[in-house]
């Protein structure tokens, strides 16, 4: 049987081939999955394919009067190794449609085909007509990611106990890599914060202090009268902003704190400007010390005063700082007006 991936769970795809009295299963992906492949616990022998073998498939199931199929099991057969990782089919691609200037995704972790310790309490498809128990799965899924970042946040918290949830979620965007096993970016298959600050940024972003106290549980937190220019002063360890026009700029104010065992650390600033945009940095060079453990900074980010052609969407960049021993990664995100234009 040739079953197209959608939206139900592949298992059960595979659960009603064999209640149909099937006795295999192609599973082909659909342009929304692309090449992706998952490995799953089949009730019925069964293979998946990416998205060009599936259409080709297709294509011979509908055009051949008597089309066949065998799937045989070679083993393991190794290829020519893909880049990785990439992000799976299944994750938020952002941008943040309530707030274009907070970057969404912010980080992300290994979640597909993950080999896991399974209860013995239900089969490997959690289908009710499976009767098998193992001890061991494949699981696929945003809630593997969750499993990676959840336990390296407990390790920060161990390491660090006196952190906030924000500066576990800073130490984690700020050191996470972002390139793939051939050194290209990812494909597509230290801040401070405080309740205060996310308060400030609802107000930023329109909520009236009657909606914000239904978080805080206390009106009188909610106060507006001092709300940040824009929803992008949150103090957040990455930079997005959405340029109205073609000679837009846009400044950043960020405070951070050294957290190294170096108390004198120095930290300078390295700049990879995302394509049609100047970035500057003030000021470019941090000097911390026993007295002074958080600093403050200025981030520019305007359109190219040169004429620039901007053939996409969305340009990425980033800005990294660093002691000679340490790197603190920050992205940058710009989304211009329209999908291709110059700027003037």
């Amino acid at each position: 049987m040739l079953c197209e991936r959608g939206g139900n769970a592949c298992v059960e795809k595979g659960a009603a081939v064999k209640q149909a009295g099937g006795v295999g299963m192609i599973l082909a992906n659909t342009e929304e999955s692309g090449e992706e492949l998952l490995a799953d616990s089949h009730l019925v022998p069964a293979t998946m394919v990416g998205q060009t073998y599936g259409d080709k498939i297709t294509h011979y199931v509908k055009t051949d009067l008597s089309p066949t199929a065998t799937i045989v099991f070679r083993g393991t057969v190794i290829g020519k190794t893909p880049s990785a990782p990439q992000i799976a089919s299944f994750s938020s691609r952002g941008p943040n449609y309530r707030a274009p200037e907070i970057l969404k995704p912010d980080v992300t972790a290994p979640g597909v085909n993950i080999l896991v310790a399974w209860t013995g309490e239900a089969s490997p498809t959690d289908i009710d007509i499976d009767p098998r128990r193992v001890e061991f799965n494949i699981i696929s899924g945003t809630s593997m990611s969750c499993r990676h970042v959840s336990s390296l946040a407990a390790l920060l918290r161990q390491a660090h106990t006196d952190w906030s949830p924000a500066a576990v979620k800073s130490a984690v965007m700020t050191t996470a890599y972002n390139e793939d096993n051939y050194g290209a970016t990812i494909k597509d298959l230290a801040t401070g914060l405080r309740p205060r600050h996310y308060i400030s940024f609802l107000c930023a972003l329109g909520y009236p202090p009657s909606l914000i106290a239904v978080f805080t549980r206390d009106g009188s937190d909610a106060d507006c009268s001092a709300k940040p220019a824009r929803s992008g002063d949150l103090n957040y360890p990455n930079f997005t902003t959405v340029f109205s026009s073609y000679q837009d700029s846009v400044t950043y104010h960020q405070v951070v704190r050294n957290v190294g065992s170096n108390a004198s650390a120095v930290y300078e600033a390295k700049i990879e400007s995302p394509a049609g945009v100047d970035v500057s940095v003030t000021p470019s060079k941090l000097v911390f010390d026993e007295e002074h453990k958080s600093l403050a900074y200025e981030i520019t980010l305007a359109v190219a005063g040169n004429p620039v052609i901007v053939d996409a969407k969305y340009s990425f960049g980033s800005l990294t700082w660093s002691d000679g021993v340490h790197e603190v990664r920050s992205a940058i995100a710009v989304t211009w007006p329209s999908g291709g234009a110059s700027s003037m």
